[in-house]
């Protein structure tokens, strides 16, 4: 095989090469190389195949499905609310942003209209959410780079808000709390000040991570014009969020299908120019400045009244002092937990802006208490689909930094 030949490679030749502890190729500078699937660099159980010239990746060959997780074959024997623990571990980071995308979806089926403290309280968690997701990233992808320290900075505010979710929820990590046609239970006494504190200590802790990173010598020369995705390849992939944004793409679907209330709040969508590592960080920090603006207009105008649907009541389980006073609510919950909430038929498709991306939840009905079908488009594993072109051209050392850029989680591939 000469120099300029491109050999196919299939996973049955990678393994038959293995088997025979054969890594060469045709006696050429040619290596077949995993990478994954049990790997720090890939974030998770993802297994990339690279063939090599050298330093210099040929090709790539990303290899999905070893987390076999079937939620959506799941979703389809469970009822309608006993689902919503499983949305928090699609994307694990942003659990109370999935649960919100997934209740939306529900409650388009059924014609919910939900109180203004609903919403207020929906965009808060959401954008909560998206700091915390964003912090996480950014601070691993700085480690990705070889800094160790912006790493310490973010987690450390990403602790603050685990705490301020286990106060909300009862949880840190898996919250459960959106609920079909609201949320599990309202703000405790004194949480939104503790909020407002969090987000005016934050912008300190994301300073520090810019001084570190943003004119770094060695950041720069790691992510400038590495992994780069062209306006085109990013729409003809189907990318979305951030990734999406960073080529330049104005769409953010909090202001272009706004839900919850989110058309009420001014905020600015960043946009880089392109496409590359580099500008992939710079759009998610700017996120975490824009989501401490939003969570500051929330808490300024918090709408008093229910937080949850007046018209959700067959929906909804009701208060545990009644379901052990009174027959009627005793009856109704014992429905509710038993048959599901009698959702109509018909279909819909619903998206959300998530930290990773657009999640969106394609749920059809035959009535009853059971969705017929459903179907989850996961931002992680549309982002992911972008590798096999994004990466060849690339040395063996950028894999670590393209992969820490687009900021995915697994638990949402294997759904």
């Amino acid at each position: 095989m000469s120099p300029t030949t491109t050999k196919e490679i299939s996973i049955g030749d990678v393994a038959a090469r293995e088997a025979a502890g054969i890594n060469q190729m045709d006696g050429e500078d040619r290596m077949a190389l995993n990478v994954g699937p049990s790997h720090p660099t890939t974030h998770g159980v993802l297994r990339l195949i690279l063939e090599l010239n050298g330093d210099l990746i040929e090709k790539c060959e990303p290899v999905l499905g070893y987390l076999h997780r079937g939620d959506e074959k799941i979703a389809e024997n469970m009822t309608y609310n006993q689902f919503v623990p499983y949305t928090d571990r699609l994307d694990y980071l942003s659990p109370l942003a999935n649960n919100v995308a997934y209740a939306i979806s529900v409650e388009k089926l059924t014609g919910l209209e939900l109180p203004e403290r609903c919403q207020a309280i929906r965009v808060l968690v959401c954008e909560l959410a998206r700091i915390s997701s964003h912090l996480l990233g950014m601070g691993v992808f700085g480690m990705d780079a070889g800094a160790w320290t912006p790493f310490m900075y973010t987690f450390t505010e990403r602790e603050k808000l685990y705490t301020l979710f286990e106060e909300l929820t009862g949880a840190r990590f898996t919250t459960s709390y959106t609920r079909i046609g609201g949320v599990a239970r309202d703000i405790p006494e004194g949480w939104l000040d503790r909020v407002s504190k969090f987000c005016d200590e934050l912008p300190f802790a994301t300073d520090e991570v810019e001084k570190l990173l943003t004119r770094n010598r060695i950041f720069l020369d790691r992510t400038e014009g590495i992994g780069q995705i062209t306006k085109e390849d990013a729409l003809a992939y189907g990318l979305t969020g951030p990734n999406l944004r960073a080529s330049g793409i104005d769409l953010d679907l909090r202001k272009d299908k706004p839900y919850s209330g989110y058309e009420k709040y001014d905020f600015d969508v960043p946009i880089g120019t392109r496409g590359d590592c580099y500008d992939r960080y710079l759009v998610r920090i700017e996120e975490v400045r824009q989501s401490i603006r939003i969570i500051k207009q929330v808490i300024a105008d918090f709408p008093s009244g229910a937080w949850y649907a007046e018209d959700a009541k067959k929906i909804f389980a009701p208060p545990k002092e009644k379901i052990l006073s009174s027959m009627e609510e005793l009856i109704q919950n014992f429905m509710i937990v038993t048959e599901g909430p009698q959702i109509p038929s018909g279909e819909v498709y619903f998206e959300a802006e998530n930290p990773k991306g657009a999640l969106g939840f394609y749920i059809v009905s035959k009535g009853g208490g059971v969705p017929y079908r459903m179907k989850i488009r996961a931002p992680s594993f549309c982002n992911l689909s972008i590798l096999e072109k994004l990466v060849p051209g690339h040395q063996l050392s950028d894999i670590t930094v393209i992969l820490g850029s687009l900021d995915f989680v697994m638990g949402e591939c294997d759904r």
